[in-house]
């Protein structure tokens, strides 16, 4: 198939020919123009070359076209660290779930059995065992006989007088704690609840029951309850605390242990 450098050359030979005039008008003009020049070698080179240029007889073609500026692809989002560190946390925590269960549970299993023990051990104690020591303290409360004045119902009478009934019944609480460790060696323990002390108190000291239950009463109305205490209550109790609290004569018959 002939190229189209060859289609243009022929092109231009056919244009020639047909551009041409006829052999009669050739004959009938003059015998100058019969013998024009013929044309020279040289000229054929640059006729191709011009024919070459022509961008619609070239064999390739350059075509301009617009676009965007911004049309490349993008580059694919990255997370930040701290985002994929704290996604990392999470599925770990995730899959540590049930660890952590477990964890948990052992830890309330092992702090139930220690308070069963401790009351077990309050509430178990053998009154005569000799090996018992008095604590210094019961909860916060300190029952130290060199803490307390030496007469427990009068100074704390006064202190309620002066408008400072807190301070008042701690006194007496504190007061008939330390006489039924210190004084009847109740077996009373530093975990030993208001119930606990009245508890124990009852198989040592069962005629002292009923003024132990009513000043037990009258703290746990005020400390917990914030209920107003009438003040001829208060009276009683600290007038009555010292013949209540006293110690056991040497005469007096032993009271009977509990069952």
């Amino acid at each position: 198939m002939p190229s189209r450098l060859e289609r243009g050359v022929r092109l231009a030979a056919l244009v020639a020919t047909l551009s041409a005039p006829p052999l009669a008008a050739l004959a009938a003009q003059p015998a100058s123009a019969a013998s024009a020049p013929a044309p020279d070698p040289a000229e054929i080179p640059r006729a191709i070359e011009a024919v070459k240029t022509d961008p619609n007889l070239a064999t390739e073609r350059t075509i301009k076209a617009l676009r965007w500026r911004d049309s490349s692809p993008s580059k694919p989002w990255r997370a930040p660290g701290w985002l994929s560190w704290i996604s990392g946390l999470l599925a770990w925590v995730g899959e540590s779930a049930r660890v952590l269960v477990w964890v948990g549970a052992a830890g309330l299993a092992g702090l139930l059995v220690v308070y069963l023990t401790r009351v077990a051990r309050t509430r178990l104690a053998d009154p005569a065992d000799g090996a018992f020591v008095v604590p210094t303290h019961v909860r916060d409360l300190d029952i130290r006989p060199e803490t307390l004045p030496d007469d427990v119902g009068a100074a704390a009478r006064q202190l309620w007088d002066r408008g400072e009934q807190r301070a008042a019944l701690a006194l007496l609480y504190r007061g008939m704690l330390s006489r039924l460790a210190h004084v009847h060696g109740v077996p009373i323990r530093e975990s030993s609840t208001e119930g606990d002390c009245l508890a124990l108190a009852a198989a040592r000291l069962p005629d002292r029951a009923e003024y132990l239950s009513r000043l037990v009463r009258v703290w746990q109305r005020f400390g917990y309850g914030r209920e107003p205490i009438d003040t001829t209550t208060v009276h009683a109790l600290c007038d009555e605390f010292a013949s209540a609290l006293r110690p056991v004569s040497a005469g007096a018959a032993p009271a009977p242990e509990a069952a």
